[in-house]
């Protein structure tokens, strides 16, 4: 069984006396949410129709296949990016946090062979070219790590606080609607749980880490679009083949 990682309450008990912002730090981070908020106003994934018809169950076949085929790039470039802004940034909470959201990506069972199980249960191929809307949205992460922890975190955070419902619908309505067994929704099952942590790390750390607006909304901003871009691929190819 998937294991739920370490509380932010136990990460934050961790830190050493004088090591973090303390009061100011919380009612940093009420801001960092409310910025995001304010970037994902139109940019919410779960209202998005292609979205909206995983929910429904009107998928056509191969559009799961497809789908998880350029998800999986994503999902392989995670770890490599959390592992990147980890290293730039010096002992202490944020690293700690940042650590700790690469620990739960990497084992005791990889996510990533998790998600293998989900795109093997929907007939995708193991090995897919990325398409130009899913290249786009893996160098905005990959790029947003190389500018510094950041730009990272806040591109990470653009998804994180909207995952867990994204990965709780998905599984859901691969159980309602596709026929889809356990296995090839334990990916999914395990987000809805995992990235409610997954969230709050992140938003921490940004909140740790960042000063002024600016450098949280214009990179979370660049993310979102990139994600509402990666789906709205999926509804062009979609509509090309009806």
């Amino acid at each position: 069984m998937v294991g739920i990682g370490p509380t932010l309450a136990s990460i934050v008990a961790a830190t050493a006396p004088g090591e973090g912002p303390g009061v100011q730090c919380t009612m940093l981070r009420a801001h960092v949410e409310d910025l995001l908020e304010s970037v994902l106003t139109d940019r919410r994934l779960l209202a998005h129709p292609f979205y909206r018809r995983w929910e429904a169950g009107e998928l056509a076949p191969g559009e799961l296949a497809a789908y998880a085929g350029q998800y999986r790039h994503f999902e392989t470039a995670l770890p490599e990016v959390l592992e990147q802004v980890a290293a730039a940034l010096p002992d202490g909470r944020a690293r700690r946090l940042v650590e700790a959201n690469l620990g739960d990506e990497r084992g005791p069972v990889p996510h990533l062979a998790l998600f293998d199980d989900f795109a093997a249960a929907v007939g995708s191929p193991s090995v897919t070219e990325p398409t130009s809307a899913t290249r786009a949205l893996v160098d905005c992460y990959r790029s947003s790590a190389t500018r510094g922890p950041v730009p990272a975190l806040a591109a990470l955070a653009a998804y994180e606080v909207q995952s867990s419902g994204i990965a709780r619908s998905k599984g859901d309505g691969l159980r309602t609607h596709y026929g889809i067994d356990p296995s090839g929704t334990r990916f999914w099952d395990v987000h809805a749980k995992v990235d409610r942590s997954h969230a709050e790390w992140t938003t921490q750390a940004l909140a740790d880490l960042a000063r002024g607006d600016g450098a949280v909304s214009e990179p979370a901003t660049a993310a979102a679009e990139a994600w509402w871009d990666f789906l709205s691929e999926r509804e062009d190819a979609a509509a090309v083949r009806s």
